[in-house]
């Protein structure tokens, strides 16, 4: 079964959750701890709370997994694929928007038939709404999404964006001291740094480990635009973290891997 989706629908449910939770409370954070270290708000909940009863109520057919279930909760919504299932990072950037920083997002994907099939991200404080559909392209907002397949022609013109945290120490030491690009960044935004390289900000990306709900709609958005993504890790829907490597085109991809599996410490 194919959910039909209402793509207006979808980005003014995101436009108004980000409104009432996530930028009424922005600033005025109290954040603490969960089980695995990372920080949750009442901005995550309220967030997941709200867009999962709206996403029921529209489509009560359809299955729902986010970042703020518990891991059983999680397991069990994703063991029955034989029904539509939304997949939500309610406040994707905690640790930005906790601390003041203004740049996250909520991240929506659809998971029908062992696939990803829709994705998307929205940035409340730039108001930029980025989507993609399997097969049909990528949009931010009215504007189509396609990245230069000639552009950049080689690393050293790149800017990379690289989340050393979850690297392995040598791995990151041989790019700190001899980087193969142009720049380095670190934006803290999985959802939307999928989203920024799908437009063109950014070319080389590398992470170390992303949940499920970290990429599933940023990744199809990238390749969606015309980006390149290593598929290690990918073939199966599942919980477990994946490494994330990608470029804005298949030869910046090769001229990548190739360097990083030259590199102490890489696991490509």
């Amino acid at each position: 079964m194919l959910l039909k989706l209402d793509l207006n629908y979808l980005r003014q449910l995101l436009l108004q959750v980000a409104e009432e939770e996530l930028l009424s409370r922005f600033q005025q954070v109290r954040s603490r701890h969960k089980a695995d270290g990372t920080l949750v708000t009442a901005a995550d909940l309220a967030s997941q709370a709200a867009i999962r009863a709206a996403l029921a109520q529209r489509w009560p057919e359809a299955g729902f997994l986010g970042e703020e279930m518990t891991a059983a909760e999680q397991q069990q919504a994703l063991a029955q694929q034989q029904r539509p299932l939304w997949l939500l990072d309610p406040l994707d950037g905690t640790t930005n928007y906790a601390a003041g920083m203004p740049f996250f997002s909520i991240s929506l994907a659809l998971l029908e038939q062992g696939r990803i099939r829709f994705g998307m991200v929205l940035d409340p404080v730039r108001g930029e709404c980025f989507w993609a559909q399997a097969g049909e392209g990528a949009w931010l907002d009215g504007a189509r999404l396609q990245l230069d397949p000639g552009w950049p022609a080689s690393m050293e013109d790149g800017v990379a964006v690289i989340d050393f945290k979850r690297l392995d120490p040598q791995l990151s030491l041989a790019l700190i001291s001899q980087p193969p690009f142009r720049s380095q960044r670190s934006l803290g935004s999985v959802a939307l740094e999928w989203c920024w390289m799908a437009a063109g900000r950014f070319s080389l990306y590398l992470h170390g480990a992303q949940g499920l709900w970290d990429y599933a709609a940023g990744r199809l958005i990238l390749q969606e635009a015309g980006g390149a993504v290593l598929d290690k890790g990918y073939e199966d829907i599942g919980l477990g973290s994946r490494q994330a490597v990608a470029a804005s085109n298949p030869a910046l991809l090769h001229q990548w891997l190739t360097h990083l599996r030259s590199l102490p410490g890489q696991s490509l």
